[in-house]
């Protein structure tokens, strides 16, 4: 396996959690060409841990700018030899064989551009988090199988909408030809914005179950409930939605996106979190006229037809994972 592969690390205030992702890394059966750590103007002792582990190349911010640009900055460091790149979060830990099945995915399926991990929680390994991305006919994304048994989710390799990007691998040359992570996301719903777009483009995303990743998921953002996330995963599901979905899909399915969002305001507002929902659905409609200059570009170069759109997207009319799971 000759592949050579450069894992990329987006670091804020993940002190914590770091120290474990990268012993994780140095443990891999098939070791990446090079480990290139983004700090996002950590306060906390991240860059001392990233210090002990000379193979980490390192790269500090004088300022926060988000996950998607974080990564994007990260990439254009990438050595040009490296064929694929590999997102891991640090405060996902890759089990040994981690990296060593991915390529190995990658190698059996010529036709897939990007390959995503099972995501198991890291305080009980028993448990799913995540075995892809799944996308709503109402602009609502999740992750499979969230919060479910690792024994009763399916153990098969198979396409999904998307990957999520806490531990994936993407053709380094595709990535880059979509421009990577949409920056005004900062962060939340960047991977699935990007899934949808590589879908669009005629690229596929393929589910790796042998691929197996410790994630505990949100751990410097405050959990997956916190204002922040909810804030960010609220607000770019909106831009989402309004880039990506093509043709007659976006008219036809635009009622059903803003009755989601008006329950979203209902839900978050008995939860205690009135004014953040409130705050992210009007930045929303404030950021719309830049989304849809963006979604002209999108659909202008779009190859999938509507109809793979169609079978590709989840249809479920009562969806039990619409507050479990989701991916803001």
């Amino acid at each position: 396996m000759c592949e050579k592969v450069s894992v990329i690390i987006v670091n804020w205030n993940g002190e914590l959690e770091l120290k474990r992702c990268l012993v994780a890394l140095m443990a891999q059966t098939v070791m990446p060409h090079e480990i290139i750590l983004l700090d996002n103007a950590s306060t906390d002792r991240s860059l001392d841990v990233a210090k002990k582990f000379p193979l980490v190349q390192i790269i500090k911010l004088d300022r926060n700018v988000g996950f998607s640009q974080g990564n994007n900055i990260a990439i254009e460091a990438v050595s040009k030899d490296s064929e694929w790149i590999a997102l891991l979060n640090p405060d996902a830990s890759p089990k040994r064989r981690w990296l060593e099945k991915l390529l190995e995915s990658a190698r059996d399926h010529p036709g897939f551009d990007v390959f995503g991990s099972k995501l198991v929680k890291a305080d009980e390994s028993s448990i799913l988090d995540g075995a892809g991305d799944a996308y709503h006919i109402s602009g609502l994304a999740w992750r499979m199988g969230h919060g479910y048994s690792v024994a009763s989710f399916s153990d098969l390799q198979c396409e999904i909408f998307s990957s999520c990007a806490a531990a994936a691998l993407y053709r380094r040359c595709t990535f880059l030809k979509m421009r990577g992570f949409d920056e005004d996301y900062f962060c939340y719903m960047e991977d699935l914005d990007l899934g949808f777009r590589l879908r669009l483009a005629g690229y596929k995303s393929m589910y790796v179950p042998t691929a197996v990743v410790s994630h505990v998921g949100s751990a410097s953002t405050g959990g997956s409930h916190s204002d922040f996330s909810v804030y960010h995963g609220h607000r770019n599901l909106v831009w989402a939605f309004i880039k990506n979905m093509p043709g007659v899909l976006f008219w036809l399915l635009l009622p059903l996106h803003v009755l989601m969002n008006l329950a979203a305001i209902v839900w978050f507002s008995l939860k205690g979190q009135g004014k953040v929902i409130l705050r992210a659905k009007w930045d929303a409609l404030k950021g719309i006229p830049k989304a849809w200059r963006k979604r002209k570009e999108i659909q202008s170069s779009r190859v999938a037809t509507v109809g793979e759109i169609w079978r590709a997207l989840d249809k479920s009319l009562i969806q039990p994972r619409l507050t479990r799971g989701w991916k803001g």
